[in-house]
């Protein structure tokens, strides 16, 4: 049996316009657009930020100072 056949779409469509209205259901719809994009926009931006992690840095700079 299929996950997400389209007779369980359309009854996850129908519980959500009963449970937020057809006014708040484009903007629901439109935030999880965003949300999806973000994630996909991250995840792109991580190799890179990997690969600059992964470059070489200079050594700390050691604390010579002595306490008194």
């Amino acid at each position: 049996m299929e996950l997400l056949s389209p007779m369980h779409l359309l009854i996850i469509f129908l519980v959500a316009l009963l449970l937020f209205g057809p006014k708040k259901l484009p903007e629901l719809g439109k935030g999880i657009g965003e949300g999806f994009r973000a994630l996909k926009e991250g995840m792109k931006e991580k190799p890179a930020a990997d690969e600059q992690s992964k470059a070489p840095s200079a050594p700390a700079a050691s604390n010579t100072e002595t306490k008194s």
